[in-house]
């Protein structure tokens, strides 16, 4: 059994390598956009089926948000890119669980000369670039929140400040922890999903058949949690930028 830790290359654009986790991140993108398209092809004031299903979610979500950011209009804000995280994530992470993915490949040889299964497809977020991908677009998105809240100068004096050396001090630790913001949502997110597939490859290559579906279902639930946890905490941070704001006046 091949574990790799990065995400392999499956053929080259040019000199830019397409990795599985690329190819399955575009296949998500994809499903969401057909889903999207037969959601809203005939929309009726009483929704059934699939649109009475996404204005579910959609609605949980806006609800969750909310409750979090206590305040609509923050809410209305920020809904779009914390939803889009969340249903991203989710699927990619559901996505690795399907049949294939993993199992389904080609073989090559690697550095030691030894034949090794390279899969055509691997879940994006269990690709470290994604998951830093991610985190960075977060980040900058809590920044443009804080700017937009108490203003250029106000926000930047948050982690530059000369007026003492308690503040300048303040103003470091502040960026550090930003920056560490990124290591953090993206770690966590990856490290859940990769130690996931690789539990379900050893499961399924020790006992396969009924021994690991309860190892599925867990991952089905740990999948779940992983995307509701860096929305959530999307959310927080956004919000806590705009406190600022009203700290400040």
């Amino acid at each position: 059994m091949h574990i790799s830790i990065s995400a392999e290359s499956i053929f080259h654009i040019g000199s830019i390598p397409f990795t599985n986790s690329m190819l399955a991140a575009w296949l998500v993108f994809g499903l969401l956009f057909l889903l999207s398209f037969l959601a809203t092809r005939k929309m009726e004031n009483i929704p059934k089926g699939l649109q009475n299903i996404s204005e579910y979610i959609i609605e949980a979500l806006f609800n969750l948000t909310e409750g979090i950011t206590k305040d609509r209009k923050l809410t209305k804000k920020i809904f779009p890119l914390v939803a889009t995280f969340f249903i991203f994530i989710l699927f990619n992470n559901w996505m690795g669980l399907l049949p294939g993915f993993g199992s389904v490949g080609f073989h090559e040889t690697n550095a030691e000369g030894h034949q090794v299964l390279v899969p055509l497809l691997r879940a994006g977020t269990a690709d470290l670039n994604t998951t830093i991908a991610i985190a960075i677009v977060t980040v900058i998105a809590v920044q443009v929140m804080g700017i937009a809240a108490i203003g250029v100068k106000k926000y930047a004096g948050k982690f530059i400040n000369f007026s003492s050396p308690v503040n300048f001090f303040v103003g470091i630790i502040e960026t550090i922890s930003e920056v560490s913001r990124i290591i953090s949502y993206s770690f966590r997110l990856f490290g859940n999903v990769f130690a996931g597939e690789v539990l379900l490859a050893v499961m399924s290559t020790l006992v396969p058949y009924f021994i690991p579906l309860p190892f599925y279902i867990m991952e089905i639930f740990v999948g779940a949690v992983q995307a509701l946890v860096f929305t959530m905490l999307s959310i927080v941070f956004m919000s806590m930028a705009t406190v600022v704001h009203s700290e400040s006046h």
